[in-house]
């Protein structure tokens, strides 16, 4: 057990363990202080009156408990009626010499025995150390003055002047290094502004290049939308020159079970049965004008003794003796007997489609027309029958038999005209 009468009241500065301190501590006076912290090596720059006088400070104790006694929060366990005085000034006294010694060593009093003995043992370890240390450089001191001579002297001053020269050769050669870096530092900020200058120029080229790049396709798309039209155009020429525009604008055919002749979907002609009206065979009769009008056209052929005016469904034939209009076209319902001129125009109409005949037979000799005309009258060579193209003085069914051979006639005259047009094409 420990016993309770064991003054504790500092602690080991490296272990941190309470320590047990001799009763002499107490007994120091102020003068043994004052001799001890006196420096060790006396020198005579050393003032010894103030290095006595001057008092570290004091080391605290290590706190075994918290208690509200005393100014540093420790508690001290032992006999306060000590004989040597008073508890206070015995602290006072110890923490004086701990600090002395601590302030004449690196190492911080007190320690404990254990302690003590480690560093005794550091210490010792490191006291040979040094001595060795001077021992090797005492030796190397003694071998430097043996070995040093005036030649060797000259030699080093020698060498001492080379190594100015070298200074001054290097100082020289560092100035010169200095002023290339200058220069160096200087080409380097042109040769910066000149990389801006060319990145301005790169970017510039690059928007220049983009935006060309840009109108290059839009060109290139309108090129090819261009070739593209092209093409079409003329795929449509090719085609609009292998068609024959005679058989495309007029259509010659028949209808109502062959009674009819039709020229564009018009019927040309009436019968009881088929009362067909009157504007359906005055328009009719304005496609035959024009047709045959084309036709001469296409021959540079002049029709003697008329001219045929195609007018739609009021086309008409001028008597060029007279000047005198025949009407191409009719209203039906009651006619005076000396009303003719409609009949007369059909006639003429006729006329006009034998001169084509004759002018088309002057060119090609092995051309025939199908039905043979003569004054007003068609004959159909099969059946020696001729049938009128007068509505007066006849029945409806043979004229309108006279209208659809008159339509074959022509539609024949049309086939030669488109066959010659055909043969211009290629040549």
């Amino acid at each position: 057990m420990v016993d309770s009468k064991i003054n504790v009241s500092f602690v080991c500065q490296r272990c941190l363990q309470p320590l047990k301190m001799d009763s002499s501590f107490g007994n120091i006076n102020e003068h043994t202080l004052a001799e001890l912290t006196l420096p060790i090596l006396s020198s005579p720059e050393v003032d010894l009156e103030s290095q006595t006088a001057s008092l570290d400070h004091m080391i605290p104790a290590f706190r075994l408990m918290d208690s509200a006694n005393g100014s540093n929060g420790f508690t001290l366990v032992g006999n306060e009626n000590s004989t040597t005085g008073s508890l206070s000034h015995i602290m006072k006294k110890t923490a004086s010499l701990f600090d002395v010694v601590s302030a004449n060593s690196e190492v911080d009093h007190p320690l404990c025995e254990e302690c003590t003995d480690t560093l005794l043992e550091l210490m010792d370890k490191q006291y040979q150390l040094t001595a060795q240390e001077w021992n090797d450089y005492s030796q190397f001191l003694k071998r430097l003055e043996k070995e040093e001579t005036s030649d060797g002297h000259e030699a080093l001053m020698q060498e001492l002047a080379s190594l100015k020269d070298e200074e001054e050769r290097l100082k020289a050669d560092l100035l010169a290094l200095q002023e290339e870096h200058q220069a160096v530092e200087r080409d380097l900020k042109e040769k910066e502004s000149e990389r801006e200058r060319l990145e301005r120029e790169e970017d510039r080229y690059w928007r220049e290049y983009s935006r060309h790049r840009r109108d290059y396709m839009i060109n290139e798309d309108e090129l090819q939308s261009i070739e593209c039209q092209l093409s079409y155009a003329q795929s449509q020429l090719d085609r609009l020159k292998k068609t024959n525009v005679f058989n495309a604008t007029f259509h010659i055919w028949h209808s109502g079970h062959g009674h009819f002749g039709t020229i564009n979907n018009f019927r040309l002609g009436r019968l009881p049965s088929a009362p067909v009206d009157w504007s359906e065979i005055n328009a009719a009769w304005g496609q035959t004008a024009l047709l045959l009008t084309a036709l001469a056209r296409k021959m540079n052929l002049t029709f003697e003794r008329y001219r045929v005016v195609p007018y739609g469904n009021h086309s008409y034939i001028e008597v060029l003796s007279d000047h005198k209009e025949l009407p191409l076209y009719g209203s039906g319902g009651f006619r005076f007997l000396w009303d003719t001129k409609f009949d007369a125009a059909m006639v003429a109409f006729l006329d006009c489609l034998q001169q084509f005949k004759e002018e088309v037979e002057k060119g090609d000799s092995g051309f025939c027309l199908p039905y043979k005309m003569d004054r007003g009258k068609i004959e159909d060579a099969s059946t020696g029958n001729s049938f009128s193209v007068k509505i007066q003085f006849n029945s409806e069914e043979q004229w309108t038999k006279a209208l659809k051979f008159l339509l074959t006639n022509l539609k024949w005259g049309l086939a030669w005209v488109s066959s010659q047009f055909a043969k211009d094409q290629l040549e």
